[in-house]
């Protein structure tokens, strides 16, 4: 593991020990799993998996909730509205208004990752995991959302909130290619970037929670010291607004999730 990504887990920390209240989840952090251990053949998740660590754990055939467009259904229509950076901050969802959430602004920085998938198919979900989702954004807005009742729980949940503004149908563009990008890249994919080769053994859709015009909730497999790390990402979309809510575990748990809550009430205040 490089010097680089050391300094990623350490900006991660709030899961790994989350009484570090001064850590969160780094938007530039999510190569966080990254391997850089030599192949070898039937070893417990180094460097590149073997065939069969890539297969998908239980079923992995996508739901109707999280592989289909999925829709509110009682909210009004979107006003379609493309909104600044300051429109989206406002729209954002702030402390109080989930149940035992504080919602603050991205602290440690909020530059995006530079990963670049080695499998053109796979580039929807690098992208996304370095907090920029393509078509790229007119405007983008970082919050970090942690349920303070969990304080000093080492599965403390903490979950990262990035809304982005598309013109032009690019909100509608970033939905259809991370859908289709979770199908082709079921048995995993590399990517590159400024800290070296980055692994991910696997990608499956998860339960989704019905919010928006459109969305799609699936499970990124990444590889940091031996270990799978779950990487869980739920992209919904509102008119030309996108919100990417990450959440991941890299301290041997289950695989973690975003609160329905969190997602039905920022996708609400969504135009």
């Amino acid at each position: 593991m490089s010097t680089g990504t050391r300094r990623t887990v350490r900006n991660t920390a709030r899961r790994v020990a989350a009484a570090a209240t001064a850590a969160v989840l780094g938007v530039g952090a999510l190569t966080a799993c990254q391997d850089d251990e030599p192949a070898r053949d039937g070893g417990k998740d180094g460097g590149r998996p073997a065939a069969s660590a890539s297969a998908p754990e239980g079923d992995a055939t996508p739901s109707p909730e999280s592989s289909a467009p999925a829709a509110a259904g009682d909210s009004p229509p979107s006003s379609g509205e493309v909104l600044t950076e300051d429109g989206l901050a406002k729209a954002a969802l702030t402390t109080g208004e989930v149940a035992g959430f504080e919602v603050t602004p991205m602290q440690g920085g909020e530059e995006p990752g530079t990963e670049k998938s080695d499998d053109p198919a796979c580039a929807p979900l690098a992208a996304v995991i370095n907090g920029a989702p393509r078509p790229a954004a007119a405007a983008t807005v970082y919050r970090t959302a942690v349920d303070t009742r969990e304080e000093g729980e080492e599965t403390q949940t903490v979950v990262t909130l990035i809304l982005t503004s598309h013109p032009d149908g690019g909100a509608e563009q970033v939905l259809s290619s991370v859908r289709t990008a979770v199908g082709a890249c079921a048995k995993g994919f590399t990517a590159r970037g400024g800290d070296g080769v980055s692994t991910y053994s696997e990608v499956k859709t998860v339960r989704g929670v019905a919010a928006g015009d459109d969305s799609v909730a699936y499970q990124v497999t990444g590889a940091l010291g031996g270990d799978k790390i779950p990487l869980v990402f739920h992209v919904v979309r509102r008119g030309a607004t996108v919100v990417t809510f990450y959440t991941a575990d890299f301290v041997g748990g289950p695989p973690p999730t975003v609160p329905d809550e969190l997602i039905r009430k920022q996708t609400a205040r969504l135009p």
